[in-house]
């Protein structure tokens, strides 16, 4: 693939991975993103999970055509991006690796070699030059990694955004950029909002044309809806107005009383997403939490707690940085029912949520009075 005339793709597609990071699940696979900018020096950005080492170096030595490569450059040390480096060495032992000063730190962690006799340290506003195109590296820490870098090729308005602008889902396969990359941003990068801000900030001076992360498709078109995309997700504002549902339910009875709301608010034209915890992709109702304007959470009292699935699904939002939102509870107990008790302490950490006043408070089974309750909170919800 032809990114520029002077930049190729020389990534990997995985589709044998079930898990990405042991937790997400990738029904489209994976894309390790790696690129090769051929000048008078050529300089190859990334390398890919070690799995696929040969086919990267194959591809690299296709695109190349007999050039040996000047320089590795290493963004982000996480080993989906950098366990092929040694490979890299032993096939191009000519060639230089230029990272920031904590990647090789962690290089000496992961490979026993900090590579001192065969490296360049960069930092923020350091150039390479390769010919006509000229790189500069901006630092981008807890990116998600302290480590990460990205870079700036100002010759054809490129920018290497490492993780920046990932998604989920390999590049043989067709789908929405927004749902697989809000998912990828709010579970991977989602806690670190500030630093992403402040990246933000830093590329908004650059003429930027084209977008080439490490995961995903490289973006060419319309930047800006990408870009302000990843404003909302970084500055934690809701994406969509709409109402997300997260319950859990033992025998149907707290399941009842969401499918009433639900229809409630969708009667009221009000967008509306249910999930299931104990059922569902635990990481997808986390986006749904993260992309609409309210949340109800709506779940049993359970050993003088909460339901299991629940207490992770609010240790997972507030986890990464929850806020500026409008929540309610539904609650079920058949005696000292103190499910809105818990969850709302649990909520405490979380900055600039409004709580409605409407709530649900379930006495076993769906009664009379439950459904007025219910009707109130979503006449509430609904304005």
């Amino acid at each position: 693939m032809k990114i520029t005339n002077d930049i190729k793709y020389v990534g990997v597609n995985d589709h044998d991975l079930d898990l990405f990071e042991g937790q997400y699940i990738v029904p489209e696979g994976m894309a390790y993103n790696s690129y090769a900018i051929i000048d008078e020096k050529i300089a190859v950005m990334d390398s890919v999970d070690l799995r696929f080492a040969q086919e990267w170096i194959e591809n690299i030595k296709r695109e190349t055509r007999g050039r040996l490569p000047d320089y590795l450059v290493i963004q982000h040390m996480e080993p989906d991006h950098s366990s092929s480096i040694m490979k890299f060495v032993e096939a191009f032992p000519t060639a230089t690796l230029v990272s920031s000063a904590k990647a090789f730190s962690m290089m000496k962690n992961f490979f026993g070699t900090d590579f001192t006799d065969n490296r360049i340290v960069v930092g923020e506003g350091d150039t390479l030059s390769l010919g006509k195109h000229n790189l500069t590296v901006l630092t981008a820490p807890m990116v998600h990694w302290p480590e990460v870098i990205v870079t700036y090729d100002s010759t054809d308005k490129v920018l290497f955004s490492a993780d920046g602008f990932g998604k989920f889902g390999a590049l043989d396969v067709e789908e929405d950029w927004a749902c697989e990359a809000r998912r990828y941003y709010i579970g991977i990068v989602g806690k670190y909002g500030a630093q992403v801000q402040a990246l933000l900030k830093k590329v908004a001076g650059l003429d930027i044309e084209i977008i080439c992360p490490l995961h995903g498709p490289v973006l060419k078109e319309n930047l800006g809806y990408y870009i302000d995309l990843y404003d909302t997700w970084s500055s934690y504002r809701p994406e969509s107005e709409g109402v997300a549902i997260a319950y859990t339910s033992v025998y149907g009875n707290t399941k009842k009383a969401v499918e009433l709301l639900a229809k409630e608010l969708t009667d009221k034209g009000v967008k509306v997403a249910l999930s299931d915890l104990a059922r569902c992709d635990m990481h997808e109702a986390v986006e749904d939490a993260f992309r609409y304007s309210h949340l109800v959470l709506a779940t049993t009292t359970y050993n003088a707690d909460i339901f299991p699935f629940m207490k992770e699904f609010i240790n997972h939002v507030t986890e990464r940085g929850y806020q500026n939102r409008t929540v309610a509870f539904i609650e079920n107990g058949s005696w000292a029912p103190m499910a809105t008790k818990v969850m709302r302490a649990m909520l405490e950490k979380s900055k600039n949520l409004t709580y409605t006043e409407a709530t649900v408070k379930i006495n076993s089974a769906v009664s009379e009075e439950n459904i007025v309750e219910i009707k109130a909170l979503a006449e509430e919800l609904a304005k």
